[in-house]
């Protein structure tokens, strides 16, 4: 068995984006406008300890170095302290991650970190707390700030920050950005809205380039740093004079996919090699016992040389992705 993910086109991947469930009680505009509904799967179908336990444990032989815990929500889920630790048993999984709303991050952090998570990016798509309830449908902004603040002082030395980048919904908020994270030890990160398959009416009306944000950072005298291995998609940059550093998302940018590292797997156990464009392979049948790990592993690396070179966003192409909470986006 080979001991390190890579697939046909010589990309290695380092990186993991597990779901561990589609449950999420905020209602954004862009991913669940309408709030979170089932599609048919109960809560008891997501990948339970035992099962994460074992598709980690696989992955990690397999070179991963970095899980990030994803949704829906990942902090609605009770046993979430315990999901940490049973990631955390790999040696060779470094960063262990959570992209969050914030919603329970005051409350529970601290926890979360004593249990092996090594980092957190938390959405804030607005600094001004009437806009950020527009669009999250939760007027959450001040619980969520509290919750930054608790995983600084939880011991994470820096935070991420992620904003989908909306034009005449924050694309003009950049200066607040800068000055919120010029004192602080902040990545924020614009994403471009991407297109789902129930969102091209909000995406024709409100994509935006994140270029238009790059040449502005450029042009003040920011520094395009490089990406380390285990890295997510986000050219990053740093200013001297700020403590914080921006990151920029673009999946639309000419040769986005020459650099992919990281792979996924849903709630519900499917292998995802693409956030858009395909069904997933099933690894479920695979997890229910320690026995079955090498055969668990050589279905995911079979599975990779299948993946395609690139996605096809560019030609409206969405696949099965409904919206960004359906496989943890």
């Amino acid at each position: 068995m080979a001991t390190q993910l890579t697939d046909a086109f010589a990309r290695k991947f380092f990186y993991l984006r597990l779901s561990i469930t589609d449950v999420c009680n905020f209602r954004c505009n862009y991913c669940l406008p309408d709030g979170y509904k089932p599609y048919g799967v109960a809560n008891k179908s997501f990948l339970n300890v035992d099962e994460i336990r074992r598709v980690t444990r696989a992955f990690a032989a397999l070179g991963t170095e970095k899980v990030r815990l994803t949704g829906g929500e990942p902090s609605l889920r009770k046993d979430f302290t315990d999901i940490i630790a049973a990631v955390r048993e790999n040696p060779g999984i470094r960063q262990i991650a959570v992209t969050t709303n914030g919603y329970r991050l005051a409350r529970d952090v601290q926890q979360w970190r004593d249990a092996g998570l090594t980092a957190v990016n938390v959405s804030v798509d607005s600094l001004d707390a009437r806009q950020f309830q527009a669009i999250t449908g939760q007027d959450k902004f001040r619980q969520v700030m509290d919750g930054i603040d608790a995983a600084f002082s939880a011991g994470f030395e820096r935070v991420k920050v992620n904003a989908v980048l909306m034009r005449d919904v924050n694309h003009h908020e950049l200066d607040t950005f800068l000055a919120w994270i010029k004192p602080r030890p902040i990545q924020l990160r614009f994403i471009e809205l991407m297109e789902t398959g129930d969102g091209g009416d909000l995406f024709r009306k409100h994509h935006i380039s994140g270029k238009t944000i790059r040449d502005q950072l450029l042009a003040r005298g920011w520094i395009h740093q490089l990406r380390s291995r285990s890295d997510g998609p986000a050219q990053v940059f740093c200013h001297p004079d700020y403590a914080g550093e921006i990151g920029l998302i673009m999946p639309y940018e000419k040769d986005f996919c020459a650099t992919c590292n990281r792979l996924r797997v849903s709630s519900v156990g499917n292998l995802h090699l693409c956030l858009f464009g395909e069904q997933g392979i099933s690894l479920r049948d695979l997890l229910a016992d320690d026995g079955q790990i090498d055969e668990l592993e050589a279905r995911i690396a079979e599975a990779l040389t299948h993946k395609k070179q690139t996605h096809f966003l560019h030609d409206g192409d969405t696949g099965i992705t409904q919206n960004l909470s359906y496989i943890g986006g």
